[in-house]
């Protein structure tokens, strides 16, 4: 990363920052992951009513000249813009740069920001970033620059996350300072009018339409990739847009973890007992991967248990929270493990009244590991509110009497007894692997199979020794 570019500053400040060091999830992207990931988070500004700030880097003015005429329909939505960008012949020229809300910032070719790309949208109700860094020509290797446009490789990350674009609106507004005094000053005060009303909360409601633009866009962006024999690497540009429609949902579950303050490590926690559970009844890799992804997910929006969802014809109803998922078909099986993570044992439940072992093995432990999760953290609250010391062993186990009264009626009673022997193990001493989500990974939590349920029959009941 180059010294002094926004992206370099930002992780040298959570270097210095313990409390913040994993909140950044690096990875490599195509240009051409970045153009659709990047029209889609603009257009929601067209669609929300959110009037944000909005800050871009183009690297170059031509860059930014292609997109102009968006930029001027972004204009109409939007309090202020600010366009970074090495000037090229035109860049003033456009008529959007002369909208009285739109600002040009030329940048010196010398400045390291003219190699990054960045999308920073600030708004009341909808913050989202892209913050990448064109790779250097040594970074590329012995392959060389690649010769195909959009091909050209871009190393950062891209967020909801609304403190993290809270820093970094901060960086680019001094940055822009150095060249534009006066600037910096109309965008702080744009900035801190904005930020009284930011916040997690409000930015996680409608996410969900943005997530599905996000990905309707990568897929159409992939769609064109076949049949495209003008370049060498179609198989890494589709494994790359695949690899952040996954992101896309990973980052709303972080959200949607963020959002609720009195249990802020739900879907990891749930995430590490059920593969915790997937291992003692031997599940295959391909399977634990899935039911791990599930897990991560299952906080998007589940269904409350007091809603009835009426069955349409024979087949699986529809949840209106794991819908969204469903609009990435390799994400179908898990937005249905999630859609019966609400059943019950003696078919009690919701959205199908399944009993038994027709309910999905993998929504059966993620709904057992869910509820026992959700009691710990409750018991945890209410141990904190009356300032009483917390017993982590006994809170273990007053959560587990809940479930064991409830096995054979909500729970499967097998599971019931492994999540009982992992209980055990917790209260003497053992650890839940908390293992931090790498979501620039998302795409290795697929697998070719993964569009595949476990169909449910008497033979996916776990066995205990």
């Amino acid at each position: 990363m180059l010294k002094g570019s926004i992206l370099r500053q930002l992780v040298d400040k959570h270097r210095a920052d313990t409390v913040a060091q994993d909140s950044l999830n690096f990875g490599v992207y195509y240009k051409n992951t970045l153009v659709a990931l990047c029209h889609a988070l603009e257009d929601c500004i067209l669609a929300l009513n959110s009037q944000p700030l909005v800050i871009s880097a183009f690297q170059q003015g031509k860059w930014y000249l292609q997109e102009a005429d968006r930029y001027g329909a972004i204009a109409e939505k939007a309090s202020q813009i600010a366009i970074m960008a090495a000037a090229d012949t035109g860049f003033h020229d456009h008529l959007t740069g002369q909208r009285s809300n739109v600002a040009l910032v030329e940048l010196d070719p010398s400045d390291p920001v003219a190699q990054e790309w960045h999308l920073i949208i600030f708004g009341p109700s909808y913050t989202a970033m892209v913050l990448c860094q064109e790779l250097s020509e040594e970074d590329y290797g012995i392959q060389g620059q690649p010769d195909h446009d959009l091909e050209r490789k871009f190393y950062g990350f891209w967020t909801f996350e609304p403190e993290l674009v809270r820093e970094t609106v901060q960086l680019a507004i001094a940055h822009i300072g150095k060249y534009q005094p006066e600037l910096q000053a109309q965008l702080q005060q744009h900035y801190e009018r904005i930020a009284h009303q930011v916040s997690e909360v409000s930015t996680v409601d409608g996410l969900g339409s943005v997530v599905s633009r996000v990905v309707d866009y990568l897929r159409s962006s992939q769609a064109s990739l076949f049949g495209a024999d003008s370049f060498n690497f179609v198989e890494a540009l589709d494994s790359n847009l695949v690899s952040n429609e996954v992101q896309a949902f990973l980052r709303m579950a972080q959200l949607a973890d963020l959002a609720d303050p009195t249990n802020p490590y739900g879907a990891t926690e749930v995430a590490s007992l059920a593969e915790m559970i997937g291992q003692l009844i031997d599940l295959p890799a391909w399977q634990l991967q899935r039911l791990r992804l599930a897990s991560l997910l299952h906080r998007i929006a589940p269904l409350p248990m007091h809603q009835t969802v009426n069955n349409v014809g024979p087949s699986c109803p529809l949840v209106p929270g794991a819908q969204v998922l469903r609009r990435m078909p390799r994400l179908r099986a898990v937005a249905e493990i999630i859609t019966h993570q609400t059943e019950f044992w003696d078919g009690s439940g919701q959205p199908a009244h399944l009993i038994g072992d027709r309910i999905p093995l993998e929504s059966r432990i993620l709904g057992l590991v869910a509820a026992f999760q959700e009691r710990v953290a409750t018991l945890e609250r209410n141990q904190s509110k009356h300032h009483a010391q917390a017993d982590a062993s006994e809170i273990f186990a007053s959560a587990l009497k809940d479930c064991q009264s409830e096995q054979g009626t909500h729970w499967d009673p097998k599971l019931t007894e492994i999540l009982a022997l992992i209980v055990r193990g917790l209260q003497q001493g053992l650890s839940l692997p908390s293992i931090p989500t790498k979501v620039t990974m998302g795409a290795g939590l697929l697998h070719p199979d993964a569009d595949v349920v476990s169909a449910p029959a008497q033979s996916t009941s776990p066995q205990t020794s």
